[in-house]
């Protein structure tokens, strides 16, 4: 005879099955950032750690609302199909009762603001498969099932952040390197966020044509200075991809080496402006197809 459910405690499991599922996303989202060109501003993640610690709260009340409307009725119902049709019932048809349960109110919602049906039909689909799985862990029946959770759960997220640095650090995840441009990929025009541009030559001239950026001069709280003129530049390697360097010499322009980044298929160099610290780069790409 089967033990008799709880519903309190699947509501639980539920609501913290769909906390850890927002956890496993942080850490995979920080590690996939970490395989990508840095932005313009740097991320302070100080202010992001603290930002989630403050929403934690907010996130377990979702998590608890969701599971009380959409998971709680779908474990209760997968229960009686399977009292009517077997007790393996219960697992598969906890999954489309769940995909039933969300469809109108995501379809209304879509409606009402006139989304475009493939992003609708991702969402609804994402939606199905996240609350699914509180369904399915929550189905089991027996004592110990919430400290599984808790230990299965915590021990994913914590495995999935370890494996992933170890990943980064080892290789096996690639991450982020600027390209390697050397001195031939320079020659072409080079634009900024606004049009602004450096054209380079492959003799070694560069033309200014109301490019920002700072020098070392310049007060930190003043607007990036712009600045205009021919000039010429030397492209140096250093010791790695992260080291290498584009001075630039226009008279009138005091910029200090320009840092590379962005892809091999985008090049970018940049110069850090803002106050220092910040973090915040001011780039400027090679034109599609400049040579």
């Amino acid at each position: 005879m089967h033990q008799k459910r709880s519903y309190a405690v699947a509501l639980v499991v539920s609501t913290l099955v769909g906390c850890l599922e927002v956890a496993l996303t942080v850490v995979v989202v920080l590690l996939y950032v970490q395989t990508q060109p840095p932005p313009d501003r740097a991320p302070d993640y100080t202010e992001i750690g603290g930002s989630l610690v403050a929403l934690t709260p907010l996130i377990g009340f979702i998590s608890f609302l969701l599971s009380l409307i959409f998971v709680l009725p779908a474990v209760a119902l997968a229960d009686l199909l399977g009292r009517r049709l077997g007790r393996h019932a219960a697992w598969w048809s906890a999954p489309l009762i769940v995909a039933a349960l969300v469809a109108s109110p995501i379809w209304i919602v879509a409606a009402y603001n006139d989304a475009e049906t493939r992003a609708t039909l991702v969402f609804w689909a994402s939606a199905t498969a996240s609350l699914s799985a509180g369904a399915l862990i929550a189905l089991p029946r027996g004592e110990g099932l919430l400290r599984r959770v808790v230990l299965w759960g915590t021990g994913v997220v914590a495995g999935t952040g370890l494996f992933g640095a170890l990943g980064l650090a080892v290789g096996l995840l690639p991450a982020y390197e600027p390209p390697a441009i050397g001195p031939q990929t320079m020659p072409g025009s080079w634009i900024d966020h606004t049009g602004n541009t450096l054209v380079f030559t492959s003799d070694g001239r560069v033309t200014a044509s109301g490019v920002g950026g700072r020098s070392p001069n310049d007060y930190p709280g003043d607007p990036s200075p712009s600045c205009s003129g021919s000039g010429t530049w030397v492209y140096e390697g250093g010791r790695d991809v992260w080291t290498q360097k584009v001075r630039i010499d226009i008279p009138g322009c005091g910029w200090p080496a320009w840092g590379v980044g962005g892809t091999a298929r985008e090049p970018r160099i940049h110069q850090h402006v803002g106050d220092p610290g910040s973090g915040e780069l001011y780039k400027l790409r090679k034109a599609s197809g400049g040579s």
